[in-house]
């Protein structure tokens, strides 16, 4: 007889999170996920001594999949920082379900003072600081405000209540990011 072929984390968390890019976090439960793997359920609930911890772990997959796909460099942007924002944007209207697990659901708990202050907003401050010539104050007030609109233009996208237009984003972005500066 053939040996069973072995049920890793990995796997277990790349079902879960194809399951909710592909059909929303509604349909994620362990039943799913082992209906996704071809086996039972015993192999996913021994990785995992909860559903929560399981949650957990494709949330941390999911968010590290956003992180990737918003932080890809575009050489043709004018400003890098926009670019980041487009991307984000454009996630929203092609990963619906994923952003609105991401942003939208019980697991995203971090304030929006957390968010902007955050030392992985240093890579972004900084150039920003460098090439504008903004003092950090400045730069994270624009920072915030470039985000408000980029996270509300995102959610509205992923719950079907606008359509993707990269040009009217790309000046909405602009026209903010301008505004900021100038104020």
């Amino acid at each position: 007889m053939p040996p069973r072929s072995k049920i890793t984390k990995d796997m277990i968390i790349d079902a879960g999170l194809n399951i909710v890019r592909n059909e929303g976090q509604e349909s994620l439960n362990v039943r799913r996920i082992a209906a996704e793997l071809d086996c039972s359920t015993q192999p996913v609930m021994y990785h995992y001594k909860t559903v929560d911890e399981l949650k957990a772990d494709i949330y941390f997959a999911a968010d590290e999949f956003h992180t990737n796909y918003i932080m890809t460099p575009d050489e043709s942007a004018d400003v890098p920082f926009l670019s980041i924002g487009m991307r984000y944007i454009k996630f929203a209207d092609e990963e619906s379900h994923l952003f609105r697990f991401l942003f939208q659901s019980d697991k995203f708990k971090s304030s929006f003072s957390e968010l902007t202050s955050a030392d992985a907003l240093a890579p972004i401050i900084e150039p920003m600081c460098k090439a504008f010539g903004l003092t950090e104050e400045k730069a994270g007030e624009v920072f915030d405000a470039v985000f408000m609109t980029v996270h509300g233009a995102a959610s509205l996208l992923a719950n079907n209540s606008l359509s993707y237009d990269e040009a009217y984003f790309r000046k909405l972005l602009t026209d903010v990011f301008n505004g900021m500066i100038e104020r």
